[in-house]
């Protein structure tokens, strides 16, 4: 029974050395082991595209005398376009109607009655007055200015979600410069007076306006994107080219992508639903929202 016992003794002591590397081997393999890549579910996404401004107050006109808000629709068409053709299919097209500040308080009811993941309201810039100039085009007299071109990203310090706001503007800020566009610095000089901004992310192009309702009030991520200037009279031309509206488009889809992989869609059961109508919140905030933020619709 010794010998049995010393044998069997032996047995277990080889089997548990031969054992011992695969063991270690398999421990260092785990702790090397990488993470998955994040992924994004593109289907369950809700990303909201509000066309700046209404037919019945068109916005800024261009050097030619187009209206902005028909540039804000044809830009944001092909963005719905290429996110739906992208997987992105419960991606909203948002066109307001009506007058100013009730079309403001209409189009963000409306954003928080979808519980997207992510607005994006599309404009188009010009200038103040005081950098006007007048020319002739096809027989009539229209303003323009050279000064500036460029786009420009808007976010709010008041929006509820300012970490996601932040995050979707430089992705596409970064995506923007990525196909040589760049974006324009004359938002920080002095002479804009008021409409002078904080630029708070210098390499994406990325400013601080805390007083738009569009972005303020929403209950999800917001950014402006202000997509070139139309008063500048090469710029306005180059708006219209197909080459540069796909440029745009395509930098758009990339920031979702990256972003959707950070900020995973939030699932319906787990969205916030406020006390109160947004609507009717909104009513005496846009009262009271200042000149300078009346522009951008």
């Amino acid at each position: 029974m010794r010998r049995i016992g010393t044998i069997a003794f032996l047995i277990l002591a080889a089997l548990a050395a031969q054992g011992a590397p695969h063991r270690a081997a398999g421990e260092e393999a785990g702790a090397t082991a990488k993470p998955a890549e994040a992924t994004c579910d593109r289907a369950a996404f809700r990303l909201v595209i509000d066309v700046g401004h209404t037919p019945q107050v068109p916005g800024a006109k261009s050097a030619r005398g187009l209206k902005e808000f028909d540039f804000n629709l044809r830009l944001a068409k092909l963005v719905e376009q290429q996110l739906v053709e992208a997987g992105f299919a419960k991606t909203v097209l948002l066109v307001t109607e009506g007058p100013a500040l009730l079309s403001l308080a209409r189009r963000v009811a409306r954003a928080d009655a979808l519980h997207p993941d992510l607005l994006l309201s599309i404009h188009h810039d010009s200038v103040p007055d005081s950098f006007l100039e007048k020319w002739e085009y096809n027989g009539e007299k229209h303003s323009f200015s050279d000064r500036f071109k460029g786009h420009s990203l808007f976010v709010s310090y008041g929006n509820r979600d300012r970490k996601g706001s932040l995050l979707f503007a430089r992705l596409l800020g970064l995506a923007l410069k990525s196909r040589g566009l760049a974006y324009t610095p004359h938002y920080t000089e002095k002479f804009m007076g008021r409409r002078r901004r904080e630029l708070i992310d210098p390499e994406a192009g990325v400013y601080r306006y805390d007083q738009l309702v569009v972005l303020m009030y929403p209950h999800m991520p917001a950014v402006l994107l202000e997509a070139g200037s139309i008063i500048n009279r090469d710029e306005e031309l180059a708006m219209g080219t197909p080459e540069r509206q796909a440029a745009i488009s395509a930098a758009v889809l990339e920031a979702v992508e990256g972003f959707c992989k950070e900020r995973r869609p939030v699932p319906p059961e787990r969205m916030a639903h406020p006390n109160a109508p947004a609507k009717a919140r909104l009513r005496p905030a846009a009262a009271r929202a200042p000149a300078s933020a009346a522009k951008p619709q």
